[in-house]
């Protein structure tokens, strides 16, 4: 059970600054998913990002507490394919949602 939950923390550390909002960018709203359905399947990786990350902050919102487990993941490479697995899983629901982005 620590180790999924450490799992499910480092998804949430790691990909949380790579999609912050940009300057000048409006913050969305508290509900980040209105839809599963994304324009591009880069859309849809961000939302499943999101989606992960939402979950983990719901799980664990001690901040302090996830900071503890960082050295935990940060050098266990195993860990960190599971954390990028977890992403991939939601992706998957959302590609399915959009038809796999055909026209």
């Amino acid at each position: 059970m620590r180790k999924l939950l450490a799992t499910l923390i480092s998804i949430a550390v790691l990909v949380a600054p790579g999609y912050a909002v940009a300057a000048g960018e409006t913050p969305q709203s508290d509900d980040y998913m209105p839809s599963l359905i994304t324009k591009t399947p880069l859309d849809g990786r961000k939302l499943a990002i999101t989606i992960v990350r939402k979950t983990i902050g719901t799980i664990q919102a001690d901040a302090d507490a996830k900071k503890r487990v960082r050295a935990i993941y940060a050098e266990d490479p195993v860990m960190l394919m599971q954390a990028a697995e977890l992403v991939n899983l939601e992706f998957r629901i959302i590609a399915e949602a959009n038809n796999y982005w055909k026209k």
